[in-house]
């Protein structure tokens, strides 16, 4: 009797730490320091992430290019063509707009909603990372950000109400074809 409840806390033990390792990266995350969220997507089977809320709007003023200095860091593209080489290992670009550098990276669930990030240097002999914390779904809704400035705007009882203006939902993928 012990050896069947022994063996079925293993089984439950292996199948709780494979769903584990099948999670996927793709959603929203808040970065470390929690000042801006990232949002990634499979495109096409690579993983990209982009800059989907700021907790300060921010412009790429540190870009190499000096024609994209000027563009907002909203929807900007930070994780870049992430490949699975691993299971549950994605490694490709990370870009930096605090100081406009480019480095390869790889990340990594560290548990369903703890995304490990690292970008390297010199070939991959000096690292650096953080863990990002998923984001709640509700948290990141139009609906949810809406209703507070719906709850104070009221609408006059003689006119129909507006439709809400369209909002855009930021994609990593629709800038994949973008130059960088």
């Amino acid at each position: 009797m012990i050896m069947r409840w022994h063996l079925a806390i293993q089984a439950a033990v292996c199948l709780l730490s494979g769903l584990a390792l099948a999670a996927e990266p793709t959603g929203e995350w808040r970065v470390a320091n929690g000042a801006a969220n990232i949002r990634i997507d499979d495109c096409h089977g690579a993983l990209w992430g982009i800059i989907s809320w700021e907790k300060e709007p921010g412009i790429d003023s540190h870009n190499p290019n000096p024609a994209g200095r000027g563009r907002p860091t909203l929807g900007l593209p930070i994780l870049r063509s992430m490949r699975p080489t691993k299971p549950g290992l994605w490694e490709g670009d990370v870009y930096n707009a605090e100081n406009g550098t480019t480095y390869s990276s790889r990340i990594t669930l560290t548990a369903p909603d703890v995304l490990r990030i690292e970008g390297c240097v010199l070939g991959g002999l000096i690292c650096g990372g953080q863990n990002w914390t998923r984001v709640n779904a509700a948290d990141t809704a139009p609906a949810a950000r809406a209703a507070p400035l719906a709850a104070r705007t009221p609408v006059p009882p003689t006119r129909a109400p507006r439709p809400a203006p369209a909002t855009q939902t930021l994609t990593a993928c629709s800038g994949v074809t973008q130059s960088f």
